[in-house]
């Protein structure tokens, strides 16, 4: 595959555009019509999405597809929206009612993000999916590609890069407040993955979830096993496997607690940074799992230099902790101690970093600090930035050109931790040089029937 990159779709135009830089949408519809929906994924987060678009009323949209593998979500869905047709397989979905759909928003576990997704892109759809982009790196690279063909309007559901906390980051980060960023930290409380009967007992977030359960169960009789399988290798229904958010700890539908919140936390230092394809990915924690994610873990990427809003920027390293892992500047009490946070050290200062707030670091030197006069606009929020774009042809904040590169950097940390030594990634040939037997950990092989050719 030829190599994506952010800088080959963020073209630096206005100092604004630049950060919430799309394609150009070429396949706006008629703003006198409604938008054609189709919802893949309708319960739990599905559920809201539906909710939340169906509400905005700048975009009139109709419902015209509901999709689920479970019957109990299709049928809450089908009394909101009777003239809907119902679908337990995309698969069908997309070969009966592909001509009557103008975008599709999916809220499926992220094993079948891929296989929702490249259908739509691939018949020109607009598409709205929820994070992680994909379940691993080749699907995010395809994803991307199928994108960037497409020339749709594509938004990844990280629903926090919308906020005004996020946006006055960015500016700070990119205006020079802390001077030059060498060095960041993220640092999650979450630990989704292999865990001990005796840290179930202490977190309630925790499942018991030590080993691949040895005999199967009878899935509930609401729910099509075989199709929430979807492109993952067949395995008997287990009640540690769903319902969510139990699938994340596992390999082969998830990817721990790194994919899921990485899509969110290491978000706004790749955003603030201008960050592409890491250089080199290091991870530390448990001995790797064959089956499951880890509980605990860090993983250390290096980038090398690149230009930016500040102009030429320097190589960074950039931290990722999660569970009990913690950087050492936080374990050294030498910044508050957030339980959750993103730390940028600078040549200036430091900045500190969460959801909804941020304190410039040490405090005393930046008390009559004056920050930079807004560049970022503000954001109607993502569900209302993607529907605007698909009749209107504007600009996403986080377009699949953002967050497939994004994802990729994200799932590479897990590579490292599975590959158990540092590794040297060579982006534009999706290659890992110097331990090329790691490169089992990019990618997976379908399942009989399922393909990303749509």
């Amino acid at each position: 595959m030829n190599q994506i990159t952010r800088r080959d779709f963020v073209k630096t135009t206005a100092a604004g555009a630049s950060l919430f830089a799309a394609p150009a949408i070429l396949s706006a519809i008629n703003q006198n019509e409604k938008l054609n929906l189709a919802f893949i994924g309708v319960g739990g987060r599905g559920g809201r999405n539906l909710k939340t678009m169906t509400s905005y009323g700048k975009v009139p949209v109709n419902v015209v597809d509901l999709c689920d593998v479970d019957e109990r979500h299709l049928a809450r869905q089908k009394e909101e929206f009777p003239n809907a047709k119902t679908y337990k397989d995309f698969r069908r979905l997309y070969d009966a009612r592909g001509s009557r759909i103008d975008a599709v928003v999916v809220s499926t576990p992220e094993h079948t993000h891929a296989y929702a997704t490249m259908p739509a892109l691939l018949q020109g759809k607009h598409v709205y999916c929820e994070k992680p982009l994909t379940h691993n790196v080749v699907e995010a690279r395809a994803v991307t590609e199928a994108a960037a063909k497409a020339n749709v309007a594509t938004q990844m559901g990280t629903q926090i890069h919308g906020l005004p906390n996020y946006h006055r980051v960015v500016e700070l980060i990119q205006s020079g407040a802390i001077g030059k960023v060498t060095e960041a930290h993220v640092w999650v409380s979450r630990a989704w993955g292999r865990q001990s009967a005796e840290d179930a007992k202490t977190n309630k977030d925790i499942v018991h979830v030590m080993e691949r359960p040895e005999v199967g169960m009878t899935p509930p009789e609401y729910v099509d096993w075989n199709l929430w399988l979807g492109p993952a290798q067949e395995r008997p229904f287990h009640e540690d496997y769903f319902p969510g958010p139990k699938w994340y700890r596992w390999w082969e539908f998830g990817n721990g607690t790194m994919s899921d919140l990485g899509s969110h936390w290491n978000d706004l230092p790749y955003w603030a940074l201008e960050l592409d394809a890491p250089k080199t990915i290091e991870a530390f924690g448990p001995d790797p799992h064959p089956e499951i994610a880890p509980a605990s873990m860090t993983a250390m990427y290096e980038y090398g230099p690149r230009k930016g809003r500040m102009g030429n920027l320097p190589a960074l390293k950039l931290g990722w902790y999660q569970g009990d892992h913690k950087p050492k500047i936080w374990r050294d009490k030498g910044i508050p101690q957030w339980n959750n946070g993103v730390l940028f050290i600078g040549e200036k200062g430091m900045l500190l970093s969460d959801y909804s707030k941020y304190l410039l670091l040490p405090e005393d030197k930046f008390k009559d600090f004056t920050p930079p006069e807004k560049f970022i606009p503000d954001s109607p929020g993502q569900h209302q930035e993607w529907l605007e774009a698909c009749v209107n042809g504007t600009p996403t904040a986080s377009p699949f050109s953002y967050a497939g590169p994004l994802t990729e950097a994200n799932h590479l940390g897990n590579v490292a931790f599975r590959a158990g030594k540092k590794i040297v990634w060579d982006a534009k040939n999706m290659k890992i040089p110097n331990a090329p037997e790691a490169e089992r950990f990019l990618g997976r092989t379908p399942r009989e029937g399922w393909s990303l050719k749509g």
